[in-house]
């Protein structure tokens, strides 16, 4: 993957909508063993690479810096629940004769990653039934990746012909249940962020502070001058689909638009679900380090995630990024704090807070922690941030 320049990475450039950064081919179904239909999907385009957009910061200043091939970990766990969304729809919209289908929404992820995902090739994603309780259905997804590289290395969009090669081992598996709509008789919740923390979030207007760090790890900040405000071309907020675009829809709206042959985006709260557990992982277990080294611990050098529960509280319309017009209910909050560190791995526990101050999901992740060695050279050493078992 052709790293952006050094102007691109600061201004942000090259960013794109969440759908068309996630979007997925849908493959030929499989038979499962006991006959059940196993729905297949492939990723369309390739993974955000954590430390790649350091690449032209450091070069600018000539100096050389190599990052790691592992990709975010994010993208495949976000992915995952895109494409168990395809597979739910798929199946009401085979089974569903008499409008009965009750309205679903992603309700949680629990994701296990075993192997590096790579950004040369694409995933394969196999999503299968586990429990069909029209209520509370469960699926299974399992990602595999092809054992070499593209068959297309001169592009970010990778061809259908990619789902033929040999497939590797599953480097990440989740399992994901949905629950429909209902009405909230009774609601509680602590207060929220912008009571809690109202006097800083209201210094300044949103725009005004300082982007989210391409890595979050104070010592590599410090390192490169300006990283700290540079802007990483990650996937922008799920956006509203041209009107041009062929719409699937069911009973529950807008669900997945066919962008070309076998291509496929999805809209609606699905959508902005897996945009917020994307988000929340960002920059989740990095940040451990920066309390570490608060606490007089040692630096860290790079992460891996082991597992990474998503819990959605609210409807699924009710998770959708919305902004007011009002610069005081424009802030959507991610509150994290990191509760234990032992064994060479840490927790990170974090909430997902609407700008009006709902509190609209909760991540749990645990992953590896490896510490920066006393002899740590800096001048020779390439950094990788994220480390080699991180997706």
């Amino acid at each position: 993957m052709i790293p952006p320049s050094a102007e691109d990475v600061r201004r942000g450039h090259g960013r794109i909508a969440f759908q068309e950064a996630l979007s997925l081919i849908s493959l030929p179904d499989k038979a499962a063993s006991d006959g059940k239909v196993i729905k297949q999907f492939m990723s369309r385009r390739s993974a955000w690479t954590p430390g790649l957009d350091f690449v032209p910061l450091v070069e600018e200043l000539g100096s050389v810096y190599t990052a790691a091939p592992s990709t975010y970990g994010g993208h495949v766990y976000s992915q995952s629940g895109l494409a168990a969304s395809l597979s739910l729809r798929a199946a009401q919209k085979e089974t569903d004769h008499n409008g009965s289908n009750k309205k679903l929404g992603i309700h949680t992820i629990n994701g296990f990653f075993s192997e590096a995902g790579r950004n040369d090739r694409p995933f394969i994603y196999e999503v299968s039934n586990l429990a069909s309780n029209p209520s509370f259905p469960n699926l299974l997804v399992t990602v595999r990746q092809p054992t070499s590289p593209s068959t297309n290395q001169e592009s970010t969009h990778y061809p259908k012909a990619d789902a033929d090669l040999p497939l590797g081992p599953v480097c990440f598996s989740a399992v994901l249940s949905f629950r429909p709509s209902t009405i909230s008789h009774v609601e509680a919740q602590e207060s929220p962020p912008q009571t809690r923390f109202g006097e800083i979030l209201k210094s300044k207007q949103p725009m005004e502070w300082d982007p989210v760090p391409i890595a979050d790890i104070d010592w590599i900040l410090a390192r490169f001058p300006g990283a700290r405000q540079a802007v990483a071309p990650l996937p922008t907020s799920p956006s509203t689909p041209p009107s041009t675009s062929t719409i699937s829809s069911d009973e529950n709206g807008k669900n997945s638009r066919d962008i070309e042959d076998g291509a496929w985006e999805i809209d609606g709260p699905d959508a902005h679900i897996c945009a917020h557990a994307y988000v929340c992982d960002r920059n989740g277990l990095l940040m451990i380090g920066n309390h570490v080294a608060e606490l007089g611990g040692p630096e860290i050098a790079s992460v891996a995630s082991l597992s990474y529960s998503f819990v959605v509280h609210v409807n699924g319309e009710d998770a959708i990024i919305e902004y007011d017009e009002d610069p005081e209910q424009q802030w959507w909050v991610q509150e994290a704090c990191f509760p234990r560190v032992q064994a060479g791995r840490g927790i990170i526990h974090s909430k997902i807070w609407s700008p009006r101050g709902v509190h609209v999901a909760t991540m749990y992740q645990d992953g590896i922690l490896r510490w920066k060695p006393k002899d740590y050279d800096e001048k020779t050493r390439a950094v990788n941030s994220r480390g080699a078992g991180r997706l």
